[in-house]
């Protein structure tokens, strides 16, 4: 049986949403605090501050200081203070779990998964900066240079601004921080306003170290209220921002000549070939359309499956999407928690009403109720449709039909975004094929478009942004490379 409904969903086929909870905007400005809230009921979780630009441009001036000692911090004292963090982080391993899933959008396992991970960063920045290392140079390859020796070697910038996003409120900000301590930079990290509170914690537990003052300052506040002053300030050597590309934009508008790190979102494609191993497709695709309610880079959204695999896999996607559970975050039970506001779910209803509107299928889901949005799925979607080219960052997933190569090719690539694919098949003639011809940052060969590990360069092409993340790419993109030459007396 295909399970297709032209404009209202099959109630049999439709997760139950709950009801009872009655989401509200996640945050609000109070004087000089900001509240935040828990965007499942409005609930208060804590209080930040609500800086303003004089606070700014004063934590500008400390960071200034501590880049000045961060820059003579021996290697083994950043591998120390690193390391203890990652320790300490894995000892409060539930406490900060608890915090990422009452003030974001993850579900208390997921939120687990993303503690475990920012530990694993930590640990990484702390094993990368022991290798930060240069090489010498053959001077004496020119004429005229016999007696030259030298080499160059990788130096710290100065301060890094690391501005991060609600969607993984710990793991991203270890991916700026640690690879910036491990650089031997200076930090000012400005988390999201929605979700600031991990952030804070994880700053503690680096000021519990040896790290000394003025190496590590945090910002809390509203990007639009002070995120120009930070961006734009020439003292302030590198910008690593992840989040929006309207924002990232912005941001490159501002800087000036400083280096810029950015990841801003994808349309991930998969492919899934006739040769594809079902179940495996499967479970990556459904996993990670919908995991933290598609509210990730990678997210799972377009979906080109080959002719002979189509019907048994668009009915079987709609069947595990409906069984989804949705719910109260810190059950053990529930697998998908809100939208991180009632605005942002409101865009995707928008997203899904456009795509409608203009014929596309609702297989299933479809419906919000508050910041809650269900597991939806999509077909016959036009490219006139804002879903088929734009990200939809929500828990949507659009299947597509292909038959040849090569038309899947230019489907998957006719979109200005870039960050990551998955390719599902068991030819390795068709996975080196497909993976050289998509325009994208990275290939994830039978795994779906969802798949990282935090050692790995990550980043993206087009619209996607600039740059490399994963520790070690990270690092690099932090330092610069300065060359010693000696000129050797006969």
């Amino acid at each position: 049986m295909r399970i297709i409904h032209s404009q209202t969903p099959n109630p049999q086929l439709t997760p139950q949403l709950t009801p009872q909870l009655t989401p509200q905007f996640n945050t609000e400005s109070v004087q000089s605090q900001i509240k935040v809230l828990n965007p499942q009921d409005g609930s208060l979780v804590g209080t930040v501050a609500n800086n303003c630009v004089g606070d700014v441009k004063s934590i500008i001036e400390t960071a200034i200081l501590g880049a000045q000692k961060a820059k003579k911090l021996s290697v083994n004292m950043r591998m120390s203070v690193l390391n203890d963090v990652a320790n300490n982080l894995e000892n409060q391993k539930e406490r900060f779990a608890q915090m990422i899933s009452c003030e974001g959008i993850k579900t208390i396992t997921e939120a687990r998964i993303e503690v475990s991970r920012a530990v694993n960063t930590i640990r990484i920045s702390a094993e990368e900066a022991r290798r930060l290392t240069g090489e010498t140079i053959a001077f004496d390859q020119a004429s005229g240079s016999e007696n030259r020796f030298g080499y160059y070697r990788r130096i710290p910038l100065g301060i890094v601004a690391a501005i991060t996003p609600f969607n993984d409120p710990l793991n991203l900000v270890t991916h700026k921080v640690g690879p910036a301590i491990a650089a031997g930079n200076s930090v000012i990290l400005m988390p999201h306003h929605e979700t600031p509170l991990v952030a804070q914690m994880l700053v503690e537990l680096f000021n519990e170290t040896t790290l000394p003052k003025g190496v590590l300052n945090l910002v809390t506040g509203y990007g639009a209220n002070i995120g120009d002053t930070i961006v734009s300030d020439p003292r302030v050597n590198m910008i690593s921002f992840t989040g929006g590309k309207t924002v990232g934009e912005r941001i490159i508008g501002l800087a000036g000549l400083k280096k810029i790190s950015m990841e801003l979102g994808s349309n991930c494609p998969v492919i899934v070939m006739n040769d594809a191993n079902f179940e495996m497709a499967m479970e990556a695709c459904v996993s990670g359309a919908f995991s933290a309610a598609g509210q990730n880079c990678l997210h799972v959204q377009r979906v080109y499956i080959q002719d002979e695999m189509f019907e048994n896999f668009s009915t079987e996607f709609c069947q595990r999407s409906v069984l989804i559970s949705m719910g109260d975050k810190l059950s053990e039970d529930t697998q998908m928690g809100p939208m991180i506001n009632v605005e942002a779910a409101r865009k995707v209803e928008a997203m899904v009403q456009d795509a409608i509107e203009k014929n596309a299928t609702l297989l299933c889901g479809g419906k919000r109720v508050g910041n809650f949005f269900q597991p939806t799925v999509l077909s016959n979607v036009s490219n006139d449709c804002v879903i088929a080219k734009e990200e939809v960052f929500g828990p949507v997933t659009i299947l597509y039909r292909f038959s040849d190569k090569q038309e899947v090719i230019a489907q998957a690539n006719d979109v200005d975004f870039g960050l990551q694919a998955g390719v599902f098949t068991n030819s390795l003639d068709v996975a080196f094929e497909l993976a050289d011809a998509l325009d994208c940052g990275g290939v994830m060969i039978n795994d779906s478009s969802d798949y990282r590990i935090d050692a790995m360069p990550f980043g993206g092409v087009k619209g996607s942004g600039v740059g490399r993340e994963g520790v070690m790419s990270a690092i690099k993109e932090m330092t610069d490379v300065k060359t010693y030459c000696f000129n050797l007396q006969k």
